[in-house]
């Protein structure tokens, strides 16, 4: 009995004594982006697909302006959602049929609840400030940069280290946003409520 007792100390232990160096090998290659914006520790660069391992600079940046588009729009879903969630509607009419702000649903229900005029506005908004609005125009000073000469709020009067910064801020955010939007559908959508019971929608 005390020889298994001692065994299972000494394996144990082993457990928690420190790993002697192995040399791996490895078939990845290293990727000429593993310097970009987003790649941190502790993850690095990542890319499962091998969608830029043949280092091509355009694709990747069709990539990143793509990533961060979809972190943007993630970032405003959760805020919406979270506000109609909480109970927060615009005061008045939403429509002539005499539907209010108040009468739409909030989650993924919205959409069906939508007066069908009302929809059309909403993808006609979307459509304008994907055409004209959101888009880099005067050629940006890097991907996914719509300032176009109007917006800056001190840009220029950060060092570069402050903005590859806050770009990395963005773009986490906007990650974990994606993921964020997601979880909130599929718990709505499996019939689990963000709010305790008994709180107002």
């Amino acid at each position: 009995m005390k020889t298994a007792i001692l065994a299972t100390l000494i394996a144990s232990a082993a457990a928690f004594a420190p790993a002697k160096d192995v040399v791996r090998s490895s078939a990845l290659k290293a990727s000429p982006f593993e310097g970009e914006l987003g790649a941190q520790d502790p993850i690095g660069f990542i890319d499962p697909l091998g969608l830029v391992e043949d280092g091509d600079q355009a694709t990747f940046d069709r990539l990143r302006y793509v990533e961060l588009k979809h972190g943007r729009i993630a970032m405003l879903a959760i805020v919406g959602y979270l506000t109609t969630d909480a109970g927060v509607r615009l005061p008045g009419l939403l429509a002539f049929d005499g539907t209010t702000f108040a009468d739409i649903p909030s989650g993924i229900d919205a959409l069906g609840a939508l007066p069908t005029a009302g929809l059309g506005q909403v993808i006609l908004f979307i459509g304008l400030l994907e055409a004209r609005i959101m888009k880099d125009i005067t050629g940006g000073e890097f991907p996914g940069d719509f300032r176009n000469g109007y917006i800056d709020f001190g840009w220029d009067k950060f060092s570069e280290e402050e903005k590859f910064q806050k770009r990395a801020i963005e773009l986490n955010n906007g990650r974990a946003a994606q993921f964020g939007i997601l979880g909130l559908m599929v718990h709505e959508k499996i019939g689990v409520s963000l709010l305790p019971a008994g709180a107002v929608h």
